[in-house]
């Protein structure tokens, strides 16, 4: 068919044979290019379609059709495209007519079943599987319906198609009744397992079996499956036996103890001497999966010797073992442990000592006679094992006790954390977390290993490792022999280089997840070391990558992190220097992606520390960010709005609550940018609908009152805490009262999270900072150099800022030691904190001599 389209013109050139032996010097050069002027150009038309029109023609169907009659239509005279097509959609139809699917369309099916390609039964047999899934029918439609067809599919001559239409059956069966299977599935398939069958029919009847024995009752499984179950064992093909070993252990499972001892531990006994290394590999695995089941006689005197002679073999005879072998040895020697001798015991202890170094020495258990050098295979082979016994660590750790970890098993743990090979550390890594839950108080043993797989050449080990670095962590901290600050102390020296190590090679790869996963994990800190150590060595870091990173989840991961960082420090200096920072470096920074940055941080505040400490710091720079010649910067500002607006109270923030609404009229009047308008509007109109929150409790926000008031209780015990720590270093006469009073502290702010009642503190006074804008209008002429960037030298180590203000204040007490800024060393804060004049003189010679000492 001609669609007014021109067929394009393709000019061909012929390609010129070059011979082998052709001479480039520049002698003949000149005659290869007169040959190549001398093609001819030949216009070849190119064929734009895929299909002509006659076969476009034949794909074609009515557009009035239901779905039904087109079904059925494609089924008929359609292509296997189209019927491959209708097949996968058949749930759909039984979903939406069930009655005329299985009248008209499910009749084609199976008859086009007996002649259909792979592609089609592969799609039938998912399809029919979903619809059992999908409750469609009831179970006795589905079985009159859809069994026959399963069953007549089964023995494919392709085995992938078989097993597909097996894996429907296997799941059929869980839902049909008794009487259905037995008369369906069971009767037919004592023919089906007979020697006169062939191979991919026996193979079927095995896994059959394994599926019908916890469906019937114990005496029909002993009369009408067994025998064909022991048939099966001694097929002469060792793929049915393989298979039908593999079975024993659900077959075990459904006949009970007594039979399993009777029945199936002769034919496992006998299955483990087969000629067949598949055979006995199965045997041996069944064994282990089976050892809940034995008794101590069956263990000792039938297991036992079976499993000595795996070993003895894995090494001289039958390596093909050796792979499994590793795998099994830690449930093996916990499931045999009681009947174990205590030369057993060393014996079994040696044997995996010999696994884990397996193909790293010259000598590795082999015939003298044997060649050493080992192929590639076999060295696969041997970092599988190494791999597997990793894997097993933590269970030998049970199998010889904790307590002699350190005598009978350090060696070893070294060995596996140092391994050459990746897979190796990778699952000791993996692995470490239960190491050290299981060490206890011993685990200060494998530090030195945690820090060298921190400082592992591969990052998929660091991955490994993070997943649960935090209770590592916690574990090193709280549970070596020394307890409290003397285990942090005993950590720190190479913990925290090999800290900052790990993150800096994952921000120099290309595996932005993992650093992302690193950052977020490094929050644990505060509780493991201390907050100096934190401020100089990580907290600078997180600054770092959010101004320069250039992947967005890293930048917010490590803004989280520095929020975390700033939430625990305990010193008012390096707070506020933090928070100068953030206001000036990425509030006011030149780039508006650090502005949007900023807005991300603030989200941050916001969910980790009290509303008062945001409005404090952090409000009035959010609100200058509606004048951000960025559009962007603007709109996200927008979508802030709402939570910015929760953290206000009233009536103490009022002001606070005009000058945004100012902010919000002068966008409604000012703004240009469409989008951003249109944000405003939904914004305006969403914040009308919003109530705020009162400085009493009230019902609605009881919840959320109640966890502001709490964070509050944490950052004025914080404070509290720093300043009795100070005066204990200015009078060390009084060293014991003091201590005392800072471990009071200390266990009330541990416990202050499991009161239910929450009353706001009264014991220390704020005098507050200097608000920096008396309104908004100041806040907006006032430019980017002199609206945030003034610093703060005044912060001595005597002075003391509390992170609340009006909840905290008390106007008839006051605490020595607490000393304000005085105007000439102001920081960003809102007008809900006003500073009393007369403590300002009260406290100017103090903050001088504050400000001298800083400097």
């Amino acid at each position: 068919m001609d669609h007014g389209l021109t067929r394009p013109v393709v000019y061909y050139v012929h390609p010129l044979i070059i011979s082998s032996k052709m001479d480039f010097s520049q002698n003949n050069l000149f005659g290869y290019i007169e040959d190549l002027q001398e093609l001819t150009i030949i216009e070849r038309p190119v064929r734009r379609s895929l299909k002509t029109p006659e076969e476009i023609e034949r794909l074609t169907v009515d557009e009035e059709l239901n779905d039904i009659e087109r079904a059925v239509y494609l089924l008929s005279s359609g292509q296997d495209i189209q019927g491959t097509s209708v097949v996968a959609n058949l749930p759909v139809l039984m979903q939406q007519n069930p009655a005329e699917t299985l009248r008209r369309v499910l009749p084609k099916i199976r008859e086009v079943l007996h002649v259909a390609g792979v592609e089609m039964q592969l799609t039938a047999a998912v399809a029919f599987l979903t619809i059992l899934q999908e409750e469609s029918v009831s179970i006795h439609t589905y079985s009159h319906s859809f069994l026959h067809i399963i069953l007549q599919n089964l023995e494919h001559r392709d085995a992938g198609v078989s097993n597909a239409w097996l894996e429907t059956l296997l799941a059929v069966i869980e839902v049909l009744p008794k009487e259905t299977i037995r008369h369906e599935i069971l009767n037919p398939l004592v023919s089906k397992a007979q020697l006169s069958q062939t191979l991919q029919s026996r193979l079927v009847s095995c896994k059959i079996l394994g599926k019908l024995a916890n469906k019937f009752e114990t005496h029909i499984i002993k009369r009408e499956i067994l025998p064909l179950v022991k048939s099966l064992c001694q097929d002469v093909e060792y793929e049915v036996r393989s298979c039908m070993c593999r079975q024993l252990e659900h077959i075990a499972q459904g006949i009970g103890t007594e039979l399993t001892k009777n029945v199936v531990l002769p034919e496992l006994v006998e299955l483990a001497r087969d000629e067949g290394s598949s055979v006995r590999l199965a045997a041996f695995e069944t064994l282990v999966n089976l050892l809940e089941m034995f008794d101590a006689d069956d263990r000792s005197q039938t297991v036992l010797p079976l499993v000595k002679s795996f070993c003895e073999k894995s090494f001289k005879v039958d390596e093909s073992i050796l792979v499994s072998l590793s795998f099994h040895l830690g449930k093996l020697c916990n499931g045999l442990y009681g009947i174990f001798t205590p030369e057993q015991h060393l014996r079994f202890l040696e044997f995996y000592k010999k696994l884990c170094t397996l193909g790293l020495q010259q000598e590795n258990g082999h015939n003298d006679n044997q060649i050493q050098l080992q192929t590639l295979e076999q060295e696969k082979k041997y970092i599988l094992v190494r791999k597997n016994c990793a894997y097993n660590f933590p269970a030998m750790i049970v199998f010889v006790d904790p307590k002699n970890f350190h005598l009978e098993l350090y060696s070893t743990f070294f060995c596996l954390c140092h391994d050459p090979e990746v897979p190796v550390r990778y699952t000791m890594a993996i692995g470490l977390y239960e190491v050290a839950k299981l060490l206890d108080s011993g685990v200060y043993v494998i530090h030195k290993e945690l820090v060298t797989l921190l400082q592992d050449d591969s990052l998929e080990v660091l991955d490994a490792l993070i997943s649960h670095l935090p209770e590592i962590l916690e574990l090193m901290s709280t549970g070596g022999e020394n307890s409290g600050s003397e285990s942090k102390l005993l950590t720190v020296p190479d913990l925290i280089p090999a800290l900052t190590t790990a993150e800096q090679r994952a921000a120099t790869s290309l595996k932005w997840r993992t650093h992302e996963k690193l950052l977020q994990k490094y929050a644990c800190l505060p509780h493991i070391i201390s907050s100096d150590q934190i401020y100089y060595r990580f907290l600078h870091r997180m600054l770092t990558i959010i101004m320069t990173n250039n992947v967005l989840p890293v930048q917010k991961a490590a803004a989280r992190t520095l929020c975390v960082y700033l939430r625990y420090n305990r010193k008012q200096q390096q707070r506020h220097e933090v928070i100068q920072k953030l206001i000036e470096q990425l509030g006011q920074g030149k780039s508006y992606w650090n502005r949007l940055r900023f807005l991300d941080t603030c989200e941050f505040i916001m969910e980790l520390f009290s509303k008062s400490f945001f409005c404090k710091y952090f409000f009035l720079p959010v609100l200058e960010l509606t004048h951000d010649p960025v559009a962007n910067v603007r709109m996200k500002l927008c979508y802030l709005l709402p939570k910015v607006k929760s953290t206000l109270k009233v009536p103490t923030d009022k002001h606070l609550l005009q000058q945004l609404e100012l902010c919000i009229r002068k966008l409604l009047c000012q703004e240009k940018d469409k989008d951003v308008l249109t944000i405003v509007k939904r914004t305006v109109l969403e914040l009308d609908r919003m109530e705020i929150s009162v400085d009493a409790f009230q019902k609605r926000f009881f919840e959320n009152d109640l966890l502001d008031q709490e964070k509050e209780r944490e950052e004025q015990l914080l404070l509290e805490m720093e300043q009795l720590e100070k005066e204990k270093q200015q009078n060390e006469g009084r060293s014991t009262s003091m201590s005392d009073k800072i471990f009071e502290k200390k266990r009330k702010f541990c416990k202050e999270g499991k009161k239910s009642k929450l009353v706001r503190s009264q014991s220390f006074s704020t005098q507050a900072l200097h608000p920096k804008y008396g309104n908004i209008d100041k806040c907006s002429n006032k430019s980017s150099a002199t609206g945030y960037t003034s610093s703060i030298p005044g912060v001595g180590k005597g002075s003391m800022l509390p992170f609340s203000d009006d909840s905290f204040r008390t106007r008839s007490t006051n605490i020595s030691g607490n000393a304000v800024f005085s105007s000439s060393a102001p920081i960003a804060t809102s007008s809900r904190n006003t500073a009393n004049s007369v403590d300002q003189k009260n406290n100017g010679t103090k903050d001088s001599h504050s400000r001298k000492m800083s400097l």
